[in-house]
């Protein structure tokens, strides 16, 4: 098995697809966040919120989510929202990785009473992901060094389940003036409303609004429910990813695929993992879990493994060797590693390939085609044509650190 070591994968282009940018602020800067707005936090220190908060493991996925209450709050706030987002992309580009796909839940961060409405929290966060574009294209690294530029695109999540108060304050009015609707009624028209938006905001501003994706429970919540949603991003070229199989079976990766068009897969842990096959009607789950794998390895739909995070959620795993990503790769799928969060998971890019490198045998043609599948899975802000061309010079420069690391690619 190879070695490969942190130097080589700290210099290796790299893309991170799944990136949740309130879960991924820095500390520091989400305790002055919150001191600004007057947020109640559980510890004024980084130490306490690691101790209290943002820990190494969680019980559960609740205690992981926890966190995201706080981040939230302090992210109702256009300037913070701008700050958040330069600070993500320029700790990105510390690190080697020179394309990120960013995804959040606008209408969890919209406040109207503070004119927080959907255009302007883009317009915030493109402006901070924009701002680290321009600085770092025109920098030595890239015009001296020969690194590859910088680009982004920002995915948009809709949310599977909402509590009618609580969530945030543009939830909390749109179920007081829908009151005589069902929940389920709600939060469907509010995914609807996202996705109108997003391609609004994409054609008419220019916004690298590339991505749909739908997040929060998945068990009671399918994403068949948000069908009419993803017709919609699919019949307007917006492309399509799912939070599936993360704590639901293998069903639910089938159903994003088939129901709601997805390009890629969010986490899809349980696709090996056929004792979480619920569907009563499948009745070998086994041969379900293989054929559908097979399907997807044949038809190239990525999958966005964030080991991290699904080792904090799954703390019943006591080996990382257990993780189906090991399964992924025997099957030869399209799989890219990801954060999902840098502040709840207390990772980085660099880290998550590390964990995937040591604890699995990826040679080193194998690792390149892992990173290629950042730079060609991704959801390009631009033509097929400048996403080729973009994905030769990120996979040319792999190439040259290679060699200089003494590896043949």
């Amino acid at each position: 098995m190879p070695r490969y070591s942190s130097d080589f994968i700290r210099a290796m282009p790299k893309a991170d697809l799944h990136l949740h940018l309130d879960g991924s602020l820095r500390l520091d800067t989400l305790l002055a966040m919150a001191k600004t707005l007057k947020v109640p936090l559980p510890a004024d220190t980084v130490e306490g919120m690691q101790a209290q908060v943002f820990k190494p493991a969680y019980q559960n996925l609740g205690e992981y989510l926890r966190g995201f209450q706080y981040t939230c709050a302090v992210l109702r706030d256009a300037d913070h929202l701008t700050q958040a987002a330069y600070e993500l992309a320029l700790d990105n580009l510390a690190e080697g990785v020179n394309y990120i796909e960013v995804r959040f839940a606008p209408q969890l961060l919209m406040d109207l009473s503070k004119g927080l409405d959907f255009d302007t929290v883009m317009r915030a966060v493109n402006a901070g992901l924009q701002r680290a574009e321009l600085e770092y294209n025109s920098s030595a690294a890239v015009l001296d060094q020969g690194k590859p530029p910088f680009r982004y695109g920002i995915i948009n999540c809709a949310m599977r389940m909402v509590a009618a108060k609580g969530f945030s304050p543009y939830y909390d009015q749109l179920f007081q003036l829908m009151r005589d609707f069902e929940p389920m009624q709600v939060i469907k028209l509010a995914a609807m409303e996202l996705v109108r938006a997003s391609v609004r905001l994409r054609d008419d501003e220019g916004i690298p609004i590339v991505g749909l994706d739908l997040a929060g429970q998945e068990s009671g919540y399918p994403a068949s429910k948000f069908k009419e949603v993803y017709d919609y991003a699919h019949q307007h070229f917006l492309l399509k990813t799912v939070h599936a199989g993360e704590a639901y079976g293998a069903e639910s990766v089938f159903e994003a695929i088939t129901e709601c068009h997805a390009d890629r897969i969010g986490h899809g842990y349980s696709l090996f993992l056929p004792e979480r096959i619920q569907d009563p009607a499948i009745a070998d789950p086994t041969a379900y879990s293989q054929r559908l794998a097979s399907f997807m390895a044949d038809k190239r739909i990525a999958i966005e493994v964030c080991l991290t995070s699904n080792l904090q959620t799954n703390p019943a795993i006591a080996d990382i060797r257990q993780h189906p990503f090991g399964e992924m790769l025997k099957n030869r799928m399209a799989t890219v590693i990801c954060t999902d969060n840098r502040l709840v998971s207390n990772t980085t890019l660099s880290h998550e390939y590390q964990l995937a490198l040591d604890h699995f045998d990826i040679p080193i043609k194998r690792l390149k085609d892992m990173v290629a599948y950042g730079f060609k899975k991704n959801f390009f802000p631009g033509s097929y044509v400048e996403k080729r061309q973009y994905a030769k010079i990120c996979l040319q420069y792999f190439d040259r650190v290679a060699q200089h690391y003494g590896f043949i690619s």
